[in-house]
């Protein structure tokens, strides 16, 4: 009986749905891109697919659209991302001044300008002006080339 059963099973064809085959998205090497902040093309190369099949994904997966899932995952990448960046501040003097400049609200000042320095309306403009006129016959409604 057993060989009649596989004769039988050998005999018949599979059938063919037709269709392209499913895409099969692994849910954690999803999440795991989204830590990445990887976009969503991004994440669309990775698994080979359109950005429409991964917001299908998401719909069916989270019951949400990608940018609310996205969101709610990369949560997790930037805390590593902030995680790293104050273990690194503890050896590099640049990203040390750039996050207290972000977090501490720290700024270099700004160096003074001499009070002589500032702007005086002391008529050297207007006497250039006329200058020009008389030199050159410029004047300010001669259009320059």
């Amino acid at each position: 009986m057993k060989k009649n059963e596989e004769v039988k099973n050998k005999a018949e064809p599979k059938k063919n749905k037709g269709g392209r085959p499913k895409i099969q998205i692994d849910q954690k090497q999803f999440e795991g891109l989204c830590k990445l902040q990887c976009t969503e093309e991004e994440i669309a190369g990775w698994f080979n697919c359109s950005c429409d099949k991964i917001r299908d994904y998401c719909k069916e997966t989270y019951g949400e659209r990608f940018p609310e899932v996205f969101k709610m995952f990369s949560q997790g990448g930037k805390i590593s991302l902030r995680r790293n960046l104050f273990k690194l501040s503890a050896k590099s003097a640049p990203v040390a001044i750039w996050l207290s400049k972000q977090y501490l609200n720290m700024r270099e000042p700004l160096p003074e300008q001499p009070k002589d320095m500032e702007k005086v309306d002391d008529g050297f403009i207007k006497a250039l002006n006329v200058s020009a006129v008389e030199d050159w016959g410029i004047d300010e409604e001669t259009p320059t080339p």
